[in-house]
């Protein structure tokens, strides 16, 4: 293979995940970063005695951190180390149910059937179904570029089109959740997955059913030392591979000649490149770095996803009945997607997710306190008064906790910090500050989303949650190694 000198263009997740493998390929890597640290949205702060992880909460498939160290022939056990979760979550329902989830299978179909008005095989059976669904999709949908024509042509593809019939991909996830239960709190239980990746239940297709498998079948994990270990550990394994990072550096543009990548432009220099990899979000990459070039508008305009309001809260109390992770669910769960997709504003009665890395960490919060990592699905900011809506969900989000508890939780909290979609967009790029880029409130979502590569640029590359196959951990991961895997067979 021919060894070439490669930028990306943020130190993302994503970007970590393509600079590692491609370094390993034995290419010149360069990462230029506009912000001090890596990670994008998988960063930290420290206040006052408490520790908050800022961004993602959720760890899963952790054979993708382990797939980067082998590759890089380094011990993973000298950057990173995990523990499973015996216990996935904490539920809270508006009726005075209360759920805690187990890892194990068996016992979760238990448990279940004791909470919820259903059979022990029906559980096993939707757990059964999910995983059928990720076994038949996930190689071409979330490992392949949807935008190749060697992906159809795979006998992955052959499989997916024989498991059309039970994907249910003409159907909702609501629907074909409330198709399979009869009690409403489990369907509602199943209809938060659509969460996932920043999309409404009531519009999302039912395939999103195969998310549960993630969670449930392959696990739940906690890195030692809190989520943003995961960020650290990639970035000490690319920097001892010798990628070279370039931080609080700004790129203005991406330059071409033609149709041709030719390297980037920052405020000091222009610098040369053979290739150049985006793990900016798509759409400050056309409107910002591409100016010159035919933006995508089809693509670019998309419905955004979901994106999040987080009160980082430090609690001068510990509560026994709370976990590592709690979800508080709310009354009327199709009003909330409403007023989220919709109405572009925030329920008054919005779902509730708690963190607690300090059920983990003790160290995470002084003795006797505890972490509130506390966040609400929310529109993204196209220009409402986030004042305002602050304001008035930070009073409702502390009574529906306050009533659930039995105890006035305003009078525990010691710190407070909080994050809103325009500073989650001022601070990672992100537009609109949405979590996961594009919705996927439609069953041609996969297909629509911006692939992994440009068709009228040569050289130029694409990572990161706002291109295929999407936001979260794993999907960023993924979507390093496609790229990765597509330079190494386009510049062998």
């Amino acid at each position: 293979m021919e060894h070439r000198k490669i930028i990306i263009v943020g130190a993302g997740i994503a970007g970590l995940s393509a600079a590692i493998r491609l370094r390993s390929q034995g290419h010149q890597v360069h990462v230029y970063e506009a912000n001090s640290y890596p990670g994008g949205k998988l960063t930290e702060f420290s206040a006052e005695g408490y520790r908050f992880d800022m961004g993602p909460s959720l760890f899963t498939l952790p054979k993708l951190i382990e797939e980067l160290f082998e590759l890089a022939n380094k011990p993973i056990a000298s950057y990173f180390k995990y523990r499973k979760k015996s216990t996935i979550c904490h539920y809270f329902f508006d009726d005075g149910t209360t759920f805690s989830a187990p890892s194990d299978t068996e016992k979760f179909a238990r448990s279940a059937s004791k909470t919820f008005d259903v059979s022990e095989e029906t559980m096993r059976n939707y757990l059964k179904n999910s995983q059928k669904k990720y076994e038949a999709t996930a190689s071409l949908f979330l490992e392949k570029s949807l935008h190749k024509l060697s992906t159809y042509l795979s006998k992955n593809m052959v499989k997916a089109l024989l498991s059309i019939p039970y994907l249910n991909i003409n159907s909702s996830l609501s629907e074909h959740n409330e198709r399979v239960f009869k009690d409403p709190k489990l369907v509602q239980f199943y209809n938060r997955f659509a969460t996932y990746n920043g999309s409404s239940p009531y519009q999302t297709p039912g395939i999103m059913s195969m998310i549960p498998h993630l969670e449930q079948s392959l696990g739940t994990y906690f890195p030692i030392g809190g989520m943003h270990k995961i960020t650290e550990c990639l970035y000490h394994l690319a920097k001892d591979l010798g990628v070279t990072f370039v931080f609080n550096t700004k790129v203005e543009e991406i330059e071409t000649e033609g149709d041709r990548v030719l390297g980037i432009k920052t405020p000091e220099a222009s610098i040369w490149a053979d290739l150049v990899i985006s793990n900016a979000d798509v759409v400050p990459s056309y409107r910002k770095l591409l100016k010159k070039h035919k933006a995508p508008e089809k693509v670019l305009k998309q419905e955004r996803s979901s994106s999040a309001l987080i009160f980082y809260w430090g609690i001068k109390k510990q509560f026994q009945q709370l976990d590592l992770h709690n979800i508080f669910f709310s009354s009327d769960y199709k009003k909330e997607f409403d007023c989220i997709f919709e109405q572009k504003t925030i329920s008054d009665d919005p779902t509730v997710y708690v963190n607690i890395s300090s059920k983990e960490e003790a160290n995470d919060a002084p003795e006797g306190c505890e972490n509130w990592f506390t966040m609400i699905n929310v529109p993204g900011n196209t220009g409402q008064n986030w004042d305002e809506l602050i304001d008035r969900t930070r009073e409702n989000v502390v009574r529906k906790l306050s009533k659930i508890l039995g105890e006035d939780i305003s009078k525990l909290i010691t710190y407070e910090s909080i994050l809103d979609p325009k500073r989650i967009e001022r601070k990672t790029q992100s537009h609109q500050g949405s979590l996961y880029g594009a919705a996927s409130n439609s069953k041609f979502a996969a297909f629509l989303r911006h692939p992994n590569f440009s068709s009228s640029i040569e050289n130029l590359y694409f990572c990161g949650g706002s291109v295929h196959p999407g936001g979260g951990i794993p999907l960023c991961l993924l979507s390093g190694k496609i790229v990765a895997e597509m330079i190494s067979k386009n510049h062998s």
